[in-house]
């Protein structure tokens, strides 16, 4: 697998040196591996797939505590959502912060993909807000400036991706106009992208306005295939909103897959479950996600599990072991056409 050239040596970012970790490599912007190149372990079979856990999950964590849970249950990485318990991105001392973390996840081998769903990070007062897509310009500059830090963080800690979402459609404001003010909005982050060498991953999130992967294709067109955007591509929402089924959703997406998130998930209601509880074939899904050669980590996503998340940490990694080694690649049934649920729940929009 090619990998894009990471800074110059010796350049820095407000978050501190430019730097990388045994371990990890950001996803490349044109991956060479898919299902006619996977990319091989030492006896030609696909490598080995990374699990990671989000740190939205572990919320009543702290970060250190969190980290040392995770890599003593035997994860790969970690999911991590800058918020104002875990690398508060707006707070002072950032670059000092990043360092530390660094350090922590060097000493404990973890890898690390960087997230911006935080709820209330931006605003006490409104869930995800501003986002993208706010008529202020003034408050879409704020978003823009969290996901520029998110991209520096990012480079600085060794991330194999930053991942972000578009928004809710604002009331008033036409679909044309909300995609313009969308892609306009992510240009100034996908140069710093491509300056940090790191992808930047959006994410279908049901709700939104780029909630599907046809939105995310319609995306990219607008802004001219750039290398650095990538896809997040959340196997719940798959199950919960997608024609496809998931695995095929997995092997449509090889492309411009640069992270994976992964829970349970039902046809048509939008909220994420415990391994096990939904309708989600994980043997199939992640067959289809080793044969596309992904190098990034599939992170477990339980954003409303987190008051009891060491348990569904410890949970979650025996399944997806268990599941990847009995993957068959078997072909699945198409579930049925459906809607998100009005009241969706989940990473994003809850």
């Amino acid at each position: 697998m090619s990998t894009p050239a990471r800074r110059a040596a010796g350049s820095r970012t407000d978050a501190g040196p430019a730097r990388s970790r045994p371990g990890t490599r950001p996803a490349p912007s044109r991956p060479e591996t898919g299902p006619d190149h996977p990319a091989d372990g030492p006896t030609g079979e696909p490598a080995p797939l990374r699990f990671g856990y989000g740190t939205n999950g572990l919320a009543d964590l702290r970060l250190d505590d969190a980290l040392a849970l995770l890599a003593d249950l035997g994860y790969d990485g970690v999911g991590l959502t800058l918020d104002h318990m875990h690398l508060d991105p707006l707070a002072p001392g950032l670059a000092a912060r990043t360092r530390e973390v660094a350090h922590r996840l060097d000493t404990l081998g973890l890898g690390v993909t960087v997230e911006t769903g935080a709820r209330y990070v931006l605003d006490p007062r409104r869930k995800h807000g501003p986002s993208l897509l706010d008529a202020d310009p003034g408050d879409r500059a704020r978003r823009v400036d969290l996901l520029l830090r998110a991209v520096r963080v990012a480079g600085d800690l060794g991330a194999h991706a930053v991942h972000c979402f578009s928004g809710t459609l604002p009331p008033g404001t036409d679909e044309d106009t909300a995609w313009k003010r969308l892609a306009g909005a992510l240009v100034p982050v996908l140069d710093a992208a491509a300056a940090a060498g790191v992808p930047l991953a959006v994410e279908p999130e049901p709700g939104h306005l780029l909630a599907t992967l046809a939105d995310f294709h319609h995306l990219r067109r607008m802004l001219g295939d750039p290398e650095p955007l990538g896809l997040t591509l959340d196997i719940g929402h798959c199950q919960c909103l997608e024609p496809l089924p998931p695995a095929d959703c997995v092997s449509a997406a090889a492309p411009w897959l640069r992270h994976v998130q992964i829970e349970d998930m039902r046809r048509g209601v939008h909220e994420h479950l415990p391994l096990g509880e939904g309708e989600i074939d994980f043997p199939s899904v992640l067959a289809a996600l080793a044969a596309t050669g992904y190098q990034g980590l599939a992170v477990v996503e339980l954003p409303r599990h987190s008051h009891a998340g060491p348990h569904f940490a410890a949970h979650s990694l025996p399944l997806l072991r268990r599941a990847a080694g009995h993957a068959t690649g078997s072909p699945t049934t198409p579930p049925p056409p459906g809607d998100p649920s009005a009241t969706p729940e989940g990473s994003t929009t809850s």
